[in-house]
C-alpha cells in the first residue's frame, strides 16, 4: 500500500497541478528550477485551442517576484510593453479629465498579453511537461492520499499533491471547500478590434498607447491596447447574468447587442461610442463573479490551491499577479520542507491571510469601475474634475 502523502518529501511526490493559466504554469517552472518532477494537466486540446484574453500588468511587488524566481524576468522585458502603463481617464463626452505617463524607464507595472506571457513560461518547461486535453472530473481518493485524478477522457492518474489552478469553477477546490462563485451584479462585455492605426486610428489616438477608461455612474468602459496593434474593450454595466435572453439577444446576434448598446450608452459622445459599435468581429458576453469573503478552507495535507481557484475577485489589476506569487510562494515551501504536509502549511500561513484582506478591500469593488473619478483619483492622474 502507497505511503501516505504527508510522509513524503517533496522530492519524491507525485505532484500534479490542474489548469495551465499563468500561475500554474510559474508554479511548474519553479519546481522544475529546483529539480522537483511535476506534471500539469490542461482541458485545452493545445496551446493554441483558445482565445489567451487581453493585456495583464506584472507589478514589480508580486508577478514580477514570480518572474525573478523562475528565471524569467529579463525575457519579461523583452515582451512586455512599458509606454502601456499610460492611463487615461476620459468623461462621456470624451473629454481628457486625468492622464498617466510612464516615466521614462518606469517598469513597476508594464503589460504583457496573457498569451504571450503563456507562451513564455510554456517554453521554459521540460518537453512533455504539460498534459493537454486533460479536462478534470473530479478528485478522489483518501484525504491522505494518494489522490486520483479523474478526467472526463475516461484515463486516471495518481498524486500525492494535486495543486489547483484551474480558476473560477475549479474542480480540485470541490476536494476541500464547496463554496461556488457568485455573480458581482457587474457584467464585462469584451469587444475586439484590429489594425489600430489602419483601420481606427481616430480611436488609438483617443486611448493612447496603454489603456482609457471612461464612467457616468451609471456604466462604463475600459479601453486596453494589446500587442500587436489590436486593443479589446470592455463595456462595464449592472446587469443580471442572463441579461441577454431577458432583451432576446443570442450572443451571436452582433447587431441586436450593438442596438442595444447605443440605447443605453444614448447620451455619451458619438467619438466614445465607436469604441462600442467599431469592434472587429463578435461581442463576448464576460459576467464578473466572485467567491464568498472570506474563503477558507480546513487544510488538506494532499491538495492547495492558488489564483482565481483559491480567491477569485473582481478584475481590478490582482488576479494574475496573486496567483502567480501564490504559485512562487507554493514552490518554494515546496522546495525548502521537510514534507508536503509541512509545504502546504508554510504556504497557507502566508497566502490564507493575504488573500482574505485582499478580497475584502475588492468586495463589491466591481461597481467602482461605474463611478466617475474622485478629484483624489485625478490628481493622481494630473488632471481635475471639471
Amino acid at each position: 500500500m502507497p505511503s501516505p502523502t504527508p510522509a513524503l518529501a517533496p522530492a519524491h511526490a507525485r505532484i500534479a497541478v490542474v489548469g495551465a493559466g499563468p500561475g500554474g504554469l510559474t508554479c511548474a517552472r519553479i519546481l522544475q528550477r529546483h529539480g522537483l518532477a511535476v506534471t500539469v494537466y490542461d482541458r485545452d486540446p493545445d496551446a493554441g485551442s483558445r482565445d489567451q484574453g487581453g493585456s495583464l500588468d506584472l507589478h514589480e511587488d508580486d508577478g514580477q517576484i514570480a518572474l525573478r524566481e523562475a528565471g524569467l524576468l529579463e525575457e519579461f522585458f523583452a515582451l512586455a510593453r512599458p509606454e502601456s502603463q499610460e492611463m487615461r481617464h476620459l468623461d462621456p463626452s470624451g473629454r481628457l479629465l486625468g492622464h498617466h505617463l510612464p516615466a521614462e524607464g518606469e517598469t513597476s507595472a508594464p503589460e504583457i498579453d496573457r498569451g504571450q506571457l503563456t507562451g513564455l513560461l510554456l517554453r521554459s518547461l521540460a518537453p512533455g511537461t504539460v498534459r493537454w486535453g486533460r479536462a478534470l472530473t473530479a478528485v478522489g481518493g483518501p484525504a491522505d492520499g494518494p489522490r486520483t485524478l479523474t478526467f472526463t477522457d475516461g484515463t486516471a492518474v495518481e498524486a500525492d499533491l494535486v495543486i489547483g489552478a484551474d480558476g473560477a469553477f475549479s474542480r480540485v477546490r470541490e476536494a476541500v471547500s464547496p463554496a461556488k462563485p457568485r455573480h458581482t451584479g457587474v457584467g464585462f462585455l469584451e469587444a475586439w478590434f484590429d489594425d489600430m492605426e489602419g483601420t481606427h486610428p481616430e480611436l488609438s489616438a483617443l486611448v493612447g498607447k496603454g489603456n482609457a477608461h471612461a464612467a457616468d455612474g451609471e456604466r462604463g468602459l475600459f479601453a486596453q491596447r494589446n500587442s500587436g496593434g489590436h486593443m479589446r474593450v470592455y463595456l462595464i454595466r449592472k446587469t443580471p447574468v442572463d441579461w441577454l435572453s431577458r432583451h432576446g439577444l443570442r450572443p451571436e446576434d452582433t447587431k441586436g447587442i450593438r442596438a442595444h448598446l447605443l440605447r443605453e450608452y444614448a447620451d455619451w459622445s458619438p467619438e466614445l461610442l465607436r469604441l462600442l459599435t467599431d469592434n472587429d468581429g463578435p461581442y463576448v458576453d464576460r459576467p464578473i463573479l466572485a467567491l464568498p469573503v472570506p474563503h477558507t478552507w480546513e487544510r488538506s495535507r494532499t491538495v492547495a490551491l492558488l489564483g482565481d481557484a483559491a480567491h477569485l475577485m473582481p478584475p481590478l489589476g490582482v488576479g494574475v499577479n496573486l496567483a502567480m506569487l501564490d504559485a512562487c510562494e507554493l514552490a518554494l515551501a515546496l522546495t525548502c520542507s521537510t514534507t508536503v504536509d509541512d509545504a502546504v502549511r508554510t504556504y497557507e500561513k502566508t497566502m490564507l491571510p493575504r488573500s482574505t484582506e485582499t478580497a475584502r478591500m475588492l468586495d463589491g469593488a466591481a461597481e467602482s469601475l461605474l463611478e466617475e473619478p474622485t478629484a483624489e483619483d485625478l490628481a493622481r492622474f494630473g488632471g481635475d474634475r471639471p
